[in-house]
Formats: structure tokens, sequence, C-alpha cells
């Protein structure tokens, strides 16, 4: 399974899934890309998962067409240590998550 880390998710998070092939949107030169188009190179670059905070992408992309799975990380902010209590659920859900369903996570 490869995981996309979209720019707004601290990049140290990737430590905590050693299970999976996780890359950043910024080491794949894709920074400046909108959702849509990001959404359509995970496509064709074989990413399964994008991991987020940017709870509003459920509502203006068709995830399903995308053909890929979103996990959105809902915490008090996106950095380190308030993400990291999100970890044993993420890790949980990519077990079972299938192309274009989104599940949001919360530590609240």
């Amino acid at each position: 399974m490869r995981i996309l880390l979209d720019k707004c998710v601290a990049r140290p998070l990737r430590r905590e899934l050693t299970d999976y092939q996780v890359c950043t949107v910024v080491e794949m030169g894709w920074s400046g890309k909108k959702n849509g188009e990001l959404l359509q190179l995970m496509a064709q670059e074989s990413f399964t998962v994008l991991l987020t905070t940017d709870q509003n992408l459920r509502y203006q992309q068709n995830l399903q067409q995308a053909g890929v799975a979103v996990v959105v990380l809902v915490a008090s902010s996106n950095r380190l240590p308030d993400l990291l209590p999100l970890i044993p659920s993420v890790c949980s859900i990519l077990e079972t998550i299938a192309p274009g369903v989104v599940v949001e996570i919360r530590n609240f």
C-alpha cells in the first residue's frame, strides 16, 4: 500500500507508518498542485491512500472517480504531538479501507 502525506500533515508522522510505503507531497514534487490534480497524480503513481488534515476535500472532489481512499486526521492542530494519538486508529483503518472511501479520525 502506498500512502501520500498531504502537505498539511507533519512529515515526521511517516515514521509511525513503517509497515507502509509513505511519500510526501513535497518529495513527489507536487507541492503546488491543486487537490483535483493531486488525486490524478496519485492514481497515476499507484498511491492508494491520501492522509490529510483537509476536512473539506470530500466536498470539493469526486473521490469515487479518483479511485483513492482518503483518511482525514482531525485534531486540535496539524502538529505532530496532536496527530500522534490518531496513529493506532489510522493503522486499523488502513487494513480495510477501500478506494473512494473517506474516513475521518478524531482524537476528541
